[in-house]
């Protein structure tokens, strides 16, 4: 959800223009409240022991989803093909899945470092590079 929340909030701040598009709606107050909210929730999830492993199919297809809208958005501000950010956003939702799970399960075992110090600076990374990118179009 962090990539959407980023999304939602440049629209609502007005750095990207998704204006008379079918996602104008990612701009709104509400669209923002929701989405951050729902982002905060995976944020704080994600740490739990109970959660499942983001590589499992259904935590999986949601960031396919959410990747898939974020770069359709990004790509209606930039005037690019929706469809082709839907491709890449869908692709990097699983490249991102599947590296991230990677580079956190190796960064644990070869710091020795809790995995939720790890979680945090992922979380912190995703965070800031997804308002980075989102502020420069």
């Amino acid at each position: 959800m962090t990539p959407l929340a980023a999304v939602s909030w440049a629209a609502h701040l007005g750095w990207l223009d998704l204006h008379n598009s079918h996602l104008a709606f990612l701009g709104s107050t509400a669209a923002v409240g929701i989405i951050s909210l729902l982002a905060i929730g995976e944020l704080v999830a994600d740490k739990l022991p109970s959660t499942p492993n983001r590589t499992k199919p259904g935590p999986l297809v949601g960031r396919i989803l959410t990747g898939a809208l974020s770069a359709a958005a990004l790509c209606v501000a930039a005037n690019q093909s929706v469809v082709a950010g839907v491709l890449l956003g869908g692709l990097g939702g699983v490249g991102g899945t599947f590296a991230g799970y990677q580079a956190r399960h190796r960064l644990v075992t070869k710091l020795h470092a809790p995995d939720v110090a790890i979680a945090v600076a992922e979380d912190l990374l995703a965070i800031g590079g997804g308002f980075f990118f989102a502020s420069r179009l």
